[in-house]
């Protein structure tokens, strides 16, 4: 009985151990990762803050609707009042030419004017330069969807290449097995003066021993430094150790289609192509502005004026004004005219060269994303092909070092070819997790060249 509770208690206890560790430790999947890197990632904060910038510049030209100019000034102070020699009441002290100060009598001055123009009618300066703002604001977020686009691809790559790391380690570890396995069998050939065993070979294996080791080591320093940058983009300000869901490195999920199917894409959703129209709209509209801006503007004024000053009168001659005790206001339309032609035409030359000079650019991006296209999709069909011919390789290299192993074990081998075969398979190994690490890499940089999401490889 005392047994079984012992039992029972270290049963207990190595599962709150087991849950204790799996709380340092967190799985994260693709686009987890993807979507946690992104918020961490200061240079999509960076390129964030132009969007907002942008949409503020939008906000502040809708504002220019109503009231472009609001303005309200206030003035204060302490005066003196003022005295009559003559006698004279306060509504005619303006007919005494020997009024004083009266330095016995002080209060506060307080005058206030508003001032406010609405325009009524500017020729669609103003609704076109509005348009002109929001259409910069789109560009400036398609904009920032490319920069994103390109820290998914970089995030991507982390991603798999802690698998590769993770799947070369393991592979390396199965590796050393062989290499143990045939340093055994070299010492019992020297131990049974087996004349089959030769010098050459004895070094030959100690040298792939050597290189052996320092691949062995470049494996773990990658593996370390995988860690600490996930720890870095991962940061959640706790000791929580994070690594992919996955364990094993395997292609994406994927079907290469036609080069004119993501030809066809990426013109219609390539962010760069669709911020450069945006931008072809906006400078359109600002272009229309400017031309807007050589004709008279038709507005309304308003303004109002009120002072007050306890201790002066206020003057009822409409003529007469105290300024220091008074109101007035007033309303009316005017006219409103630039006289400098010649600075209006460098205006609209200007805009319109930048209105060419962003359709050129148009021209330019299309250029560039056919050719990046053309390469992007090239390199995938190629490890594609690459990876397919490294699986045949390797089937054979398993088999070749199968057939050795036989050999030797019924006293036919030789120790050289033994060793030329599993190093073989090894390099074949290596080289197939490197392959399928590169067509990852290549599918994912064709889906961002064609404006396809990367997150849809890893919702496959």
């Amino acid at each position: 009985m005392i047994l079984r509770t012992l039992s029972l208690a270290a049963l207990i206890l190595s599962l709150l151990s087991l849950s204790a560790t799996a709380q340092d430790t967190l799985t994260v999947n693709l686009n987890e990762f993807i979507e946690r890197g992104l918020e961490k990632s200061g240079q999509v904060s960076y390129e964030n803050r132009s969007v907002d910038l942008a949409e503020n510049r939008a906000r502040q030209a809708r504002s220019q609707r109503i009231f472009p100019r609001f303005e309200l000034n206030t003035t204060h102070g302490v005066v003196p009042g003022v005295k009559s020699p003559q006698g004279r009441p306060s509504g005619e002290m303006y007919l005494d030419p020997n009024l004083e100060n009266d330095w016995e009598d002080w209060a506060i001055f307080t005058r206030a004017e508003i001032n406010a123009v609405q325009p009524v009618y500017s020729w669609g300066a103003v609704r076109k330069a509005i348009n002109a703002a929001e259409a910069g604001a789109r560009a400036e977020a398609f904009r920032f969807d490319a920069a994103k686009a390109e820290v998914e691809l970089q995030l991507f790559e982390l991603y798999f290449s802690y698998l590769l790391a993770l799947e070369i380690e393991r592979i390396l570890v199965d590796a050393k097995d062989q290499i143990r396995r045939v340093e055994r069998q070299i010492e019992q050939m020297r131990e049974d003066g087996d004349p089959n065993l030769k010098e050459s070979d004895v070094f030959k294996f100690e040298m792939f021993k050597a290189e052996f080791e320092v691949q062995i080591t470049e494996v773990e320093q990658s593996v370390n430094s995988i860690e600490r940058i996930w720890s870095y983009i991962l940061n959640d300000g706790t000791q929580t150790k994070y690594i992919p869901a996955e364990r094993f490195l395997d292609p994406v999920p994927f079907e290469l289609e036609s080069y004119e199917f993501y030809e066809q894409l990426a013109m219609s959703d390539r962010p760069e192509l669709r911020g450069v129209e945006q931008g072809i709209n906006a400078l359109k509209k600002s272009t229309e502005a400017v031309r807007a801006q050589q004709y008279p503007v038709l507005f309304l004024g308003i303004t109002a004026s009120y002072a007050n000053t306890p201790n002066r009168p206020r003057q009822t001659n409409p003529f007469i004004i105290n300024n220091t005790n008074f109101a007035n206001a007033g309303v009316g339309f005017g006219i409103r005219q630039n006289l400098n032609f010649s600075s209006m035409r460098s205006s609209i030359e200007r805009a319109d060269i930048e209105y060419r000079r962003v359709n050129d650019l148009r021209d330019a991006l299309t250029d560039g994303i056919v050719l990046e296209l053309n390469d992007k999709y090239r390199e995938a069909r190629v490890a594609e092909v690459r990876i397919r011919q490294n699986e045949e390789s390797l089937t054979i290299a398993r088999n070749w070092v199968r057939h050795e192993q036989l050999n030797y074990d019924i006293g036919f081998g030789d120790v050289e070819d033994l060793l030329d075969a599993v190093q073989n398979e090894l390099e074949l190994r290596l080289k197939m997790k490197q392959n399928t690490f590169d067509l990852n890499k290549r599918i994912a940089a064709l889906y961002k060249t064609a404006g396809i999401p990367i997150s849809q490889l890893g919702a496959n």
